[in-house]
């Protein structure tokens, strides 16, 4: 009957609805649709309407003309290459721009350059790896950099470290202005290699016997967004890093009014006082212990002071021109004390181990000079040689406690004064507290840049120039990191209310998380019940969404297409976070 039907006309599905007593009721027929006397007819062959839907929508294209093969002849997935993590880094490198800070024009340098950055955020690696990684993810493809090798990367990186002066004076326009906050911290990372002139012993902050370092200043602004970096040889004081920054804030950058923020190590006396040759400079620093008591002892600083303020601000003929913010902190002078009992108990531990050894040694005696030695390395461990006093002679150590020193120490405790060039009008005395309390958000670079989220260590580049633009690529891979973060906040345990509460908290109170973070602590979920991510598990979840290349039919020689993977709830939301972002970002332009 159907065969006779399809050569007299057309036969198809139709689907036909009709309404009763308010109820709307859908059939399904088989018809065949002819021409009669000029006029088209239709001819109900049958109701297929108790087939399931797959099954209608199955003969519907069949009387179409289309061929139906099994699914798994259909197509066939040659490859799947995870895309969402550089999808969503890409899209905020363009959404901040990066790649004319970089560069005004597209050049094979800047494509690699960029790869490079990505690469870094989403899987940090050493050269020769990313060659190699990139190519496991979208991100060869998305850049077209696949044919790069390790040598073009380096040739880039010295074409990146030469325009280095250029990309900082950007970043310094995008974030800076005059009468800026400016914050600025120096830390150290190891060098595995003996040929770079930079790598040299120094303090290391690594805790690696042994090894040299290198040291680097980051700059940022007060919100801790990067803007600059410097590296220097491994055997460079913190301190004498301090007029690079200047000259570099008022030559290259053109800022004749900025307030640098360093902290007690970094702006030292001498270098306040070379900084007191720019009256227009502003700074603020804290004072070390020795001046501190020098305060107590005149009688400038005491406990009463701190009856009914934690804070207070005082004067001193010792630190003209300056404004001195005396802060006590119970909770801190707490920790210090017992801390500093630990430390004591622990070197007396160590003390009666070596006068039991001292008086075991009956044939051959130790002489004064070895249980000297012993005895300076066991205070010395524990940094508590102040505070004991000992008699050796041959064959004995007598030691105890020096109370008095220990009772000097107590004073300190809980105790701390920020200095400051700036006025009151200008900053007040909380507000200056505050704002060198600021200075962790450049410690929170550093932990980001060491580690594995931008592995800055460990060092491998011989060549001078390319330890430099090593340690400027990672800067500008924790730039775009910074940025990511704070669009994903929602979904990262971090603290969504911490820039207002950076500027209202109290100065010298430890920090209290918010309710809002302490619900996603507890709970592991977002507001909208999505589960609450570290930056790296994020990434990870991203990189699910795939780039799957298919194949069309079982035939190698099929056409090919690509098909992206479904977004998941936060994937979707993660997206949705950096589009919010860019509207945030272009509101504030």
């Amino acid at each position: 009957m159907l065969g006779m039907a399809s050569r007299s006309g057309s036969i198809h599905v139709a689907k036909i609805e009709r309404k009763h007593k308010g109820r709307t009721y859908v059939s399904h027929l088989l018809r065949r649709s002819y021409r009669e006397d000029g006029k088209v007819k239709h001819e109900t062959l049958g109701n297929v309407s108790h087939l399931p839907p797959p099954a209608i929508e199955a003969l519907r294209r069949v009387l179409k003309g289309e061929t139906l093969v099994p699914a798994d002849q259909a197509f066939h997935i040659e490859r799947s290459l995870p895309h969402g993590h550089v999808e969503a880094v890409i899209g905020m490198i363009r959404q901040l721009g990066l790649e004319t800070v970089l560069a005004a024009k597209r050049s094979r340098q800047r494509d690699l350059v960029l790869a490079m950055i990505v690469q870094r955020v989403v899987f940090a690696c050493s050269k020769l790896a990313t060659t190699r990684h990139w190519h496991s993810t979208t991100l060869a493809d998305e850049l077209g950099v696949g044919d790069a090798d390790e040598e073009e990367l380096y040739e880039a990186m010295d074409w990146l470290v030469a325009r280095q002066p250029a990309i900082e004076s950007k970043l310094a326009d995008r974030h800076l202005s005059e009468g800026s906050v400016v914050l600025y911290d120096v830390s150290s990372s190891y060098y595995t290699g003996h040929t770079c002139p930079l790598a040299a012993f120094g303090h290391s902050r690594d805790q690696k016997k042994g090894r040299p370092i290198i040291v680097y200043g980051v700059l940022t602004d007060r919100e801790g967004r990067p803007v600059a970096v410097d590296v220097y040889p491994g055997n460079t004081g913190d301190p004498t890093t301090v007029p690079d920054q200047v000259e570099k804030l008022r030559e290259r950058f053109g800022f004749s009014r900025i307030v640098l923020v360093g902290d007690r190590g970094m702006l030292t006396q001498t270098q306040i006082s070379k900084l007191k040759e720019h009256p227009e400079l502003g700074w603020i620093s804290a004072l070390r212990s020795p001046a501190i008591r020098k305060l107590i002892e005149k009688g400038d600083v005491s406990r009463s002071l701190f009856d009914e303020t934690a804070l207070a601000e005082i004067c001193s003929p010792d630190f003209p021109d300056e404004r001195l913010v005396a802060c006590f902190n119970p909770l801190l002078a707490e920790q210090r004390a017992r801390k500093r009992e630990e430390l004591l108990v622990a070197t007396e531990k160590d003390l009666d181990r070596l006068a039991r050894e001292v008086s075991r040694r009956k044939r051959k005696p130790m002489s004064a000079g070895e249980i000297g030695l012993k005895a300076g390395r066991i205070v010395n461990r524990f940094k508590m040689a102040k505070h004991f006093t000992m008699t050796i002679t041959d064959a004995q150590i007598e030691w105890q406690r020096n109370q008095n020193s220990i009772d000097e120490e107590r004073r300190l405790d809980g105790i701390y004064v920020i200095r400051t060039s700036e006025s009151e009008q200008r900053l007040s005395a909380a507000d200056t507290v505050r704002t060198y309390k600021r200075l962790g958000q450049v410690e929170q670079a550093f932990r980001s840049l060491k580690s594995l989220e931008l592995l800055v260590r460990p060092i491998h580049h011989r060549a001078e120039q390319r330890v430099r633009a090593h340690i400027f690529l990672c800067l500008l891979a924790y730039y775009v990191q910074w940025h990511l973060k704070q669009a994903w906040a929602p979904l990262l345990f971090r603290d969504e209310e911490l820039a207002d509460d950076l500027q209202t908290r109290d100065p010298v109170a430890p920090a209290q998380p918010s309710t809002s973070v302490k619900v996603k602590k507890q709970d592991h979920r977002t507001l909208d019940g999505l589960p609450v991510h570290s930056f790296r598990t994020l990434l990870s979840e991203l990189g699910t969404r795939c780039r799957n290349i298919c194949r069309l039919g079982s035939d190698a020689s099929g056409d090919t297409f690509s098909l992206l993977t479904e977004l998941s709830p936060v994937q979707a939301k993660a997206l949705e976070l950096l589009k919010q972002h860019a509207r945030s970002q272009n509101a504030t332009h």
